[in-house]
């Protein structure tokens, strides 16, 4: 199989092992010290444990000698979040005028599917998993970045080949969400992080109608701006399975909303918190047959 073929086949399927099995072949043939790489690491993941020590002693020398060499391939000011076999599946560019040209240059990496645009040093802080905990606390004391320049170039990107975007913190507003919305991509996109972004029921509905966003399956939406209205619009998001709308006062209308979305049989986590929906709204969730049983269960406990 030919280069271009086995690397389209790992953008596609990044944990097709036989497929990177290949691909080190191929790259070993071209000299490319990559391939070594994969053939140690993956002769590491099926060693016995007395061989696993050496093994890792080989990777992290080669690693430690060549990764600089490979992270060049990028532009320097992207960040690698996620590495396999020494290329960059996901990395983070920092939002400025010339952010969609850095990006575009980014995306252009072999196998980079994940892009977070970030919000300067406080947005690189506080970027953290998604599903971590977090305490209560008042919105009102939370520093907020400034608004980025020319909020209306996010239209510009080209997210084609992506499956996972995100924003968190990056205060785009609902003129952020309607570029987004706008801009080019072939809807591979399955994780889009919209955490703390300010976006209200119009943007969101700008998300929902473009078909950027129709195989999003995980959507993370905490504390933005809201309410009932923005849970409808949520509809359009026929393929959630995981959704966090936690620190959004949607109340009661909203829970009864989120009952009514056609892929809320589908959802396999949903976080949202008692003081979100209301009393009223927890009940109905508690109470909605709609809901897979587990998450039934959870709301009738809390």
């Amino acid at each position: 199989m030919e280069a271009t073929a086995l690397e389209q086949t790992l953008r596609e399927r990044p944990d097709d092992e036989a497929s990177w099995d290949a691909y080190g072949r191929l790259l070993r043939e071209q000299g490319d010290i990559r391939g070594e790489l994969i053939h140690l690491e993956r002769l590491h993941a099926h060693a016995r444990p007395a061989d696993r020590d050496e093994l890792k002693r080989r990777v992290d020398l080669l690693v430690e000698e060549h990764q600089q060499t490979w992270d060049a391939e990028l532009p320097p000011e992207a960040t690698v979040r996620l590495r396999r076999h020494g290329f960059a599946l996901k990395v983070a560019v920092e939002w400025s005028e010339g952010a969609p040209t850095l990006i575009g240059k980014a995306l252009q990496g072999r196998f980079v599917t994940g892009l977070h645009i970030m919000s300067g040093e406080e947005a690189e802080e506080a970027d953290e998993d998604y599903y971590d905990d977090e305490p209560d606390f008042d919105e009102d004391d939370m520093p907020r970045p400034p608004p980025p320049h020319e909020v209306g170039a996010l239209a510009d990107l080209d997210l084609g080949g992506l499956t996972e975007l995100g924003l968190a913190y990056l205060r785009i507003g609902d003129p952020g969400a309607e570029a987004l919305a706008a801009a080019a991509s072939d809807g591979r996109i399955e994780t889009l992080d919209l955490r703390y972004c300010g976006i209200g029921d119009a943007g969101l509905a700008a998300l929902g109608a473009s078909p950027n966003f129709r195989n999003v399956r995980r959507l993370h939406l905490q504390c933005n701006r809201l309410t009932a209205q923005g849970v409808r619009a949520l509809a359009a998001f026929e393929r959630l399975e995981e959704l966090d709308l936690r620190y959004n006062p949607i109340g009661a209308d909203g829970a009864q909303a989120l009952i009514e979305a056609p892929f809320v049989g589908s959802l396999k986590r949903l976080l949202l918190y008692r003081e979100d929906v209301s009393d009223a709204g927890a009940q109905k969730l508690a109470h909605a047959p709609q809901l897979p049983t587990a998450l039934r269960s959870f709301w009738r406990s809390v």
